[in-house]
């Protein structure tokens, strides 16, 4: 089945689905969603919830065909095996290596569109194999392809969060869908009145730090256990967001997740929401494939065999090129972190502040000025009021 002209919705089949990121995107763009496919319960919940009378297949293995009328696949293929702060076991990873699924589907019937999402850490992990392994699989099935590291502050929400969007095609120039725009990413220094985010489960090898934003969501502890981050407040404070502030730094209503916890406990959603794509991105690329009247292509290279991939690229027929593009395709006006927050913050514990700054202090990591004291001067607080109650 040819893809239709420029203009016209497409209809989508969302894999690995999640809690909807890629599809709510979709759906607010104009495409339609004609089934979903998650395995995960309390994704599930959201799902049946959120896209009441969808068609929800709970796993990708079992999956035989797309229906004729699909247009597009859409995936944000399972990241566990492929992310820095993940099991680093690659493509061939029990997870991420599910992404082959998708490929039997597409050689059942090479369906117009494809949309992928995953962590930019694939474009360096074991020297880019997994994106190779990916790319590989797209060209031999005879579809033009193009991928843009893309930051979802670009989006004005006030989180620090690269992903890797690969759109092919079998019609049309990816390009036109991926390339279109390129602003200059904006880079803040800290001053009284900004808020910082880092995660305080870190300190020793890393720390997260974003200014005026919080560092990318993380999917956290597959038990359950809540991974939030936490913010350095212009106040002096150290809080972690509300769960509720989390789903809206990802583009979702506050609440959206909440149908999760019929199922799982109350924490899950930090897992749901760290693994999402965000919203506004998809938006972005549902509008893109309405238009495709971005310029071809911005400067390209060639790109050699064995050499590092770079943050954009594409193949649309003579080989495989570099381009030379910036991570934020748009820039929407932001509101400070402080200011986004809608919900009450809770304090980070004094256990946890104890465990960061005992790290801290074994650690080689240069911190920001007045940082570490305000950490000191939050426990200080914690206990007090401790032994007060």
């Amino acid at each position: 089945m040819p893809s239709g002209p420029a203009g016209r919705p497409l209809v989508v089949a969302g894999l690995f689905a999640g809690v909807g990121g890629i599809e709510l995107g979709l759906h607010k763009a104009g495409h339609s969603t004609r089934l979903l496919c998650e395995i995960e319960p309390g994704a599930c919940a959201v799902l049946e919830e959120r896209f009441g009378g969808v068609p929800l297949h709970q796993d990708i293995r079992t999956l035989r065909a797309v229906s004729k009328d699909v247009e597009m696949i859409a995936a944000g293929f399972p990241c566990q095996d492929l992310s820095q702060a993940g099991l680093t076991r690659g493509i061939d990873g029990a997870q991420s290596g599910l992404v082959s699924h998708v490929f039997e589907l597409l050689q059942q019937r090479r369906v117009p569109w494809v949309l992928l999402e995953n962590v930019p850490f694939m474009l360096q992990l074991n020297r880019g194999r997994a994106l190779d392994y990916v790319l590989s699989a797209i060209e031999r099935l005879g579809y033009k392809w193009a991928y843009r590291v893309i930051d979802s502050r670009a989006f004005g929400l006030p989180q620090r969060r690269e992903r890797v969007y690969i759109v092919a095609s079998l019609d049309h120039d990816p390009r036109r869908v991926l390339f279109a725009g390129d602003e200059e990413p904006t880079e803040l220094d800290r001053d009284s009145r900004t808020a910082c985010g880092f995660y305080w489960t870190e300190g020793i090898r890393g720390l997260g730090w974003a200014v005026d934003a919080v560092p990318t969501l993380k999917g956290g502890s597959t038990v359950g256990i809540a991974s939030p981050p936490a913010i350095w407040m212009p106040d002096g404070r150290i809080v972690k967001p509300d769960i509720r502030d989390a789903e809206r730094l990802q583009g979702f209503t506050a609440n959206w997740t909440a149908p999760a916890e019929a199922v799982t406990r109350r924490g899950f959603r930090w897992k749901l929401v760290g693994n999402a794509v965000t919203v506004d991105v998809a938006r972005w690329l549902g509008d893109r494939l309405l238009k495709l009247d971005g310029r071809e292509s911005p400067e390209e290279y060639p790109l050699r065999p064995g050499a590092p991939w770079p943050k954009s690229a594409c193949n649309v027929g003579s080989g495989r090129f570099g381009a030379i593009v910036s991570t934020w395709p748009v820039r929407r006006k932001a509101r400070p972190l402080a200011k986004f927050l809608r919900f009450p913050a809770e304090p980070l514990s004094a256990k946890a502040a104890a465990g960061f700054l005992a790290r801290t202090r074994v650690s080689s990591l240069r911190f920001p000025p007045g940082f570490i004291d305000a950490i000191e001067a939050h426990l200080d607080r914690m206990r007090s009021t401790a032994a007060a109650a």
